[in-house]
């Protein structure tokens, strides 16, 4: 089992190079104008067709006017959006492209009926519940997480080199999504800060699942 990592929020090409270097499975681009990490469409667009083969582009919208994520699909080849706001599923599905739902987390939802009313959803993702939209940096109490077998969760919110590894032992989700925690500015990734942040997640998953030693008779 590999727990796959989203680097989100890049801004900067020789960013988006590195994260696909150090090992990110997929890297986010943030289409919410009021956000420090927002890219503009001919920026965003040269960010995804700068990462190789088999790195996953991701969209980040909230609660966008569906004319503006239609747009956005026609100028920037991702393969993959991300709804942060209030979206119903409805709204999700009419884009014709694989989705991820965010979900804010606290105590007192009913996380899992929120999870089960986007069934068609690739994935959920979990993260903090803040005034803002988005974790803001923030972390959340992992033991709300359900076990929702044939779920696939993301995990985000406040994650970091120091605390992932525990918060992929207590969640054990399908991948892990980090902005701020891997940042030396807004929008600004470091490349030590992602190489810690990969090592980190590596190192969970084989002291979750470590690997048998063959035996040569």
């Amino acid at each position: 089992m590999t727990t796959r990592i989203k680097i989100c929020g890049l801004t900067r090409r020789e960013d988006a190079l590195a994260a696909a270097r150090e090992g990110a499975d997929a890297i986010g681009l943030v289409f919410y104008p009021p956000s420090s990490r927002y890219v503009a469409l001919d920026a965003a667009a040269e960010l995804a067709r700068c990462v190789p083969p088999f790195v996953t582009v991701v969209g980040l919208f909230v609660n966008a006017e569906p004319r503006i994520v239609s747009e956005t699909l026609k100028s920037v080849p991702l393969h993959l959006l991300q709804f942060h706001g209030d979206e119903d599923e409805d709204y999700c599905c009419q884009f014709g492209r694989p989705y991820i739902k965010a979900l804010r987390v606290k105590s007192g939802i009913d996380l899992s009926s929120r999870i089960a009313a986007f069934p068609s959803a690739l994935a959920l993702l979990l993260d903090a519940f803040v005034d803002s939209y988005g974790g803001g940096g923030e972390t959340f109490d992992w033991s709300l997480v359900p076990e929702l077998p044939g779920k696939s969760l993301i995990l985000s919110g406040g994650l970091n080199d120091g605390n992932v590894g525990q918060a992929i032992a207590a969640v054990h989700p399908a991948a892990v999504d980090v902005s701020s925690g891997v940042e030396t500015g807004k929008g600004i990734k470091g490349v030590e800060k992602m190489r810690a942040f990969v090592k980190a997640v590596r190192m969970a998953d084989q002291n979750l699942f470590p690997r048998k030693s063959s035996a040569c008779g």
